[in-house]
């Protein structure tokens, strides 16, 4: 990975927070497609390498220049700089912590001004099962809740002043039926969902007249893997963008949705003339499978 304070970018950046191998995946790569500087941001940032040299002879600031990932999110940050010719840095995050988005943050802006906030992050739930309210304990609904909403608040707390100072940027947040219905057996998810929604349409009507277009994004269906050669035979089922596993035959098959295809979507609202701003949309693909939620 490069340094980033050696490959910071004039050009505008778009922070993606909560990448995995599909939706966000699929919206990094159309922003760095499109021109931009991208930073992807999740928990799964990899093994630093000087953690595997501790034991080795070295000279002490050796572990000060080898802060190199390995692991998904690097890797996921190298191919789509080498497929779309970009600057794409991988930054670890843990969306449940203030002072981790804090410092994570703080690495986005310093590559330049983030005129995009896309906020794709949830806490996956075991075996995507439904509990008992009784057997739910407080500490995993407080983190389910922290992740989807509260990291959504202090991330749009990092960029915003410098969109309200250029009069100009987009805040997307991902959600999914769970936003709008409640579900038994689902109340961390729900719950964190919901406010999450609120929070869009808080924020949207305070900033949107100060330049910056706030959006929430309702994926209504099972995501699958990118269309292509590539195609994994897996689908997985979005809320947010840890997905749980969907046994079907053919990434983007029936009754699937393409995350290349939302991925279009999140661009279209980005560049939505001002006049007429999107404030919620929800997607779903013409062949609904059984519904999950």
């Amino acid at each position: 990975m490069r340094s980033m304070a050696s490959s910071a970018s004039s050009r505008s950046i778009a922070a993606i927070v909560g990448v995995g191998p599909n939706l966000g995946r699929s919206i990094a790569r159309k922003f760095a497609h499109e021109g931009y500087t991208v930073a992807i941001l999740s928990r799964d940032l990899g093994i630093p390498l000087f953690s595997l040299s501790y034991f080795l002879p070295r000279p002490s600031s050796f572990i000060q220049l080898t802060l190199t990932f390995t692991g998904r999110l690097s890797r996921f940050a190298d191919e789509i700089a080498r497929e779309e010719k970009a600057q794409v840095f991988a930054i670890r995050i843990d969306c449940s912590d203030s002072r981790s988005v804090r410092e994570a943050f703080e690495g986005v802006l310093s590559l330049g001004f983030v005129e995009v906030l896309v906020y794709n992050a949830y806490q996956p739930f075991a075996n995507c099962q439904p509990t008992n309210f009784t057997d739910i304990r407080v500490e995993a609904f407080e983190k389910s809740v922290a992740i989807s909403s509260v990291g959504a608040f202090l991330s749009a707390q990092q960029v915003l002043p410098g969109m309200v100072e250029r009069g100009r940027g987009t805040i997307l947040f991902t959600g999914c039926s769970a936003s709008l219905n409640g579900i038994a057996g689902y109340s961390e998810l729900c719950c964190g969902k919901f406010a999450l929604r609120a929070l869009s349409q808080c924020l949207a009507r305070e900033f949107q007249p100060l330049g910056v277009h706030v959006a929430h994004v309702i994926i209504d269906g099972i995501v699958g893997s990118p269309r292509g050669p590539s195609t994994s035979s897996q689908q997985r089922l979005l809320t947010g963008e840890h997905q749980h596993q969907h046994q079907q035959s053919g990434g983007g098959g029936h009754g699937s949705m393409d995350p290349d295809a939302l991925a279009q979507t999140y661009w279209h609202l980005h560049t939505q003339d001002r006049t007429a701003w999107t404030q919620e949309i929800d997607l779903r693909p013409s062949t609904l499978p059984p519904r999950f939620l």
